[in-house]
């Protein structure tokens, strides 16, 4: 099945993407545990010492450059081609941190690795292609159809709650808090970044799409969930071990934005059966060697901050998977903790 001309560029703006988004995942940890280190307060904990440290900087510009080309990707290709190419972020986020963070990578991870490039290259090669947009307005109709507004409502009420009840109370112990914040949070901001992307390609076409309130709107929404992502993407990759939290991300955001991009743009309209199955098979491919990768990594387990007396380098563990635990050197490892007791109750295996 051949690729369109858009839908080739925004393949190739994807790969990069997810280049530099990797790499930018461990530049940011280093530079959260060196800030840690400095001021004793961890980022995961309320601490925003790493708003002064160079390489949590540069790991913030390597992450824009990833999200510039990942925005304009969303210009050219579907939402359903793009998105899954976030496994090779997941592929360059693990090797570099088995090298740069020693956070080690087994061979049951090098296979799950291969199955999410297996998964993402069926998914891309039977991606729909995608139907013209001729202005912004058309994009406003479809973001307030009622299926999608269902959805809308369904994601506010779902982070408000993550955020007010389960972040203070299980979110250094449970990884799926912060990063389903940012997970959902991250589907809107999909939305409307294709949204935008749309409106300044047109605009650069010659269809001046600035005059239209509705251009702005999506910018806004846009600002909106980058920043509540950004600030629950750091206590993730503070709290927990960069190898988990990454494939977790990957497989929740991609999913939920597969999903809502299906209901607002209607992407599998026109399409047959075979391809469709196809694609869904190619994604759980690719959600079965994020568990594989998952299951080979050394979950760290840390200590909760407690006292002046808590160390600052181990990460925590997610205890949701299994893996080799490093020794810690302090007696506090074999203590239940009260957030440990929760993790546990909502443990699904």
């Amino acid at each position: 099945m051949g690729m369109s001309q858009d839908n080739l560029r925004g393949f190739i703006l994807a790969l990069l993407s997810s280049v530099f988004i990797g790499a930018s995942f461990i530049i940011k940890k280093k530079g959260l545990r060196r800030a840690a280190a400095v001021s004793g307060v961890r980022a995961g904990y309320g601490g925003y010492a790493y708003l002064l440290e160079p390489l949590w900087w540069l790991g913030m510009v390597t992450m824009i450059v990833g999200e510039v080309a990942n925005f304009v990707a969303y210009a050219f290709a579907p939402a359903i081609l793009v998105t899954p190419l976030g496994a090779l972020s997941i592929i360059v986020s693990a090797i570099l941190a088995h090298f740069m963070l020693k956070e080690k990578l087994h061979q049951l991870g090098v296979l799950g690795c291969i199955m999410c490039i297996s998964g993402s290259v069926i998914i891309v090669i039977h991606a729909p292609q995608e139907s013209p947009i001729t202005s912004v307005q058309e994009i406003w109709a479809m973001a307030t159809q009622p299926a999608f507004l269902l959805y809308l409502g369904s994601v506010i009420v779902l982070v408000v709650l993550l955020i007010l009840h389960f972040a203070p109370r299980c979110g250094h112990t449970n990884v799926l808090v912060f990063t389903g914040i940012c997970s959902l949070m991250g589907s809107l901001s999909v939305m409307s970044v294709k949204a935008l992307g749309t409106a300044l390609k047109l605009t650069f076409e010659g269809k001046n799409q600035l005059v239209y309130l509705e251009t702005w709107f999506f910018m806004f929404i846009v600002a909106t969930c980058v920043i509540i992502q950004m600030n629950y993407l750091n206590k993730a990759l503070d709290t927990f071990n960069t190898a988990v939290v990454s494939p977790i991300y990957y497989v929740m955001f991609t999913s939920l934005t597969i999903i809502a991009s299906v209901i607002m743009f209607k992407d599998w309209d026109g399409q047959n059966t075979g391809s469709i199955i196809s694609e869904l098979c190619g994604f759980i491919a690719v959600l079965c060697g994020t568990i594989l990768l998952n299951s080979a990594k050394d979950s760290d387990r840390g200590s909760s901050f407690r006292g002046e007396h808590a160390p600052l380098s181990p990460t925590l563990s997610t205890g949701l998977f299994s893996g080799n635990r490093e020794t810690l050197k302090h007696d506090e490892e074999n203590e239940l903790l009260p957030d440990d007791i929760c993790l546990r109750k909502q443990e699904p295996y």
